[in-house]
Parts: structure tokens; sequence; C-alpha cells
């Protein structure tokens, strides 16, 4: 199956997805069909309202789902995709590559897609057979949090997927996980961030580590950096500074 063109429309049994030349979708239909839509680099998948999943485009980067598709009936409450820029029908967020990644309504995990993106799970999937409440993708690869705060990933190791760097400060209290093009970020409950991935990308925080110890109630990724918003209005900005990383001539005005 070729990858979704602009002007494509797909019937998902008693709904259509039209996609837009911007890159946006538009779905219509039985209002109990569709509640979200999801893009990668080359492919969709559509959740429906009885938790089944319905998926097209390029093959290999996740359109062709027929592996898993026993698995992929009910149950699904969400759809992660890991590449570029991803649509969701009801909003809108971001995503990555060329692979997706569901949540069960059970708290189960399952991945298809691009094999160099994130679809092999073997060696954590006993980690994902329950609990799971986010999944999030960057470029390469994917990081999902459990119940317990704990935080589980894989893809590809230098760009996310392997985290055992930081693996111990992410046992418990994580609450929020943000991905950019090649990175991770993660927010604790006690206001404190852990970042691993690409250097690059920001993955390494050394720079600026100190004052992401408590305090910050969001980060925020794109393609290479992070920005960090504290308790105090405050912005803290590290990654690749041509992308953003950089804020010093921008920084007393991110003060408050």
């Amino acid at each position: 199956m070729r990858a979704a063109e602009a002007g494509q429309i797909r019937q998902l049994s008693d709904a259509f997805a039209a996609l837009k030349s911007d890159g946006s979708v538009i779905t219509w239909g039985d209002d109990d069909g569709v509640v979200q839509v999801v893009g990668n680099g080359g492919a969709f998948a559509a959740v429906k309202s009885d938790g089944s999943v319905i998926t097209w485009g390029d093959d290999d980067g996740g359109g062709d789902s027929f592996h898993v598709e026993h698995r992929l009936q009910e149950g699904v409450v969400q759809v992660v995709g890991n590449g570029v820029v991803q649509v969701v029908a009801s909003g809108g967020a971001f995503a990555a590559g060329g692979a997706f990644a569901a949540i069960k309504s059970d708290g189960s995990v399952i991945t298809w897609g691009d094999a160099d993106g994130g679809v092999d799970i073997a060696h954590v999937e006993h980690r994902l057979q329950e609990g799971v409440v986010q999944v999030v993708g960057n470029g390469h690869s994917f990081a999902a949090v459990n119940s317990d705060g704990s935080v589980i990933t894989w893809g590809n190791a230098y760009r996310g997927g392997d985290s055992a760097r930081v693996d111990h400060r992410l046992q418990e209290g994580v609450v929020q996980v943000v991905g950019n093009g090649g990175a991770f970020a993660a927010v604790k409950s006690d206001g404190s961030v852990i970042t691993w991935g690409a250097e690059d990308d920001g993955g390494d925080n050394s720079h600026v580590e100190h004052r992401l110890q408590e305090g910050v109630v969001q980060v925020v990724g794109n393609g290479t950096s992070f920005a960090a918003v504290k308790s105090d209005g405050s912005v803290i900005t590290w990654g690749d500074a041509d992308g953003g990383g950089d804020s010093s001539h921008v920084e007393h005005r991110l003060q408050e």
C-alpha cells in the first residue's frame, strides 16, 4: 500500500477520513466511528469508539498492521506515532518516524511498523503487559509511563531507546515524558527533569541541570531542543543552540 497522499480519502467502516494538502485530517460520518486519527512519517492509524484500529499508508511504516490486527480489534484507547508531525482528529499533538504504539484499556502496549522505528519490544515486553498510562514517540524511539511512575523505553538506543544511564531515576515519580527528534525529557512529581537520548538534541542537559532540580511544571520539545517552564514563570532551554536550545539573547525576558 502506498503512503497517504494529499487529497486521499479513506473509508473507515461507518466514517471517512480525508488528508488535506496542509497535512490536516478531516473526519465525518458515524459519530460512533473515528475518535482519533494519528499520522507518522508515511502512514495513518484511526481509533474507533469500539476500540478497534484501522491503518493505511506505507506498509513498512505502519500502514500494514496485519501481524497484530487480531490484537487491535477492541480495547485500544490511544495510538501514538513516531517520526514526524502527528495529526489527531480531536486536536493535534506531536509525534515522529515510521512506527506506531497502541495502548489498550488493560494498560498493555502493541507496536507495529518500521523495524528500525521502535517496533521491537522483545526486551521490555514483560514490562508492557499492564499498567501503561502514556506512550510518547520521538524520531526513532518510544517511552512509556507506567501507573507507578516508572518509565520503559525502546527503539533506537542512541536516540532515546536506551535509558540505562538514567534508569535509576526513572523508577518512580514520573508524571510527564516529552520527546523531540532524538531525545526524551521526563518531568518528575518533585519538579525535577531527567533527560536521555542524543546529546545534541537535548539528551544532555548538564549545563542547565542545576536549574532543573525542582519547580518545573512543563517541558516542550521541538526537533532538536527542549524548553522547560518553571512554577515561577521562568523558562530554561537546552539542546541544539541553533534549534532553540540557546535562549541567552532573550533570557532576560524569560525570567518570569
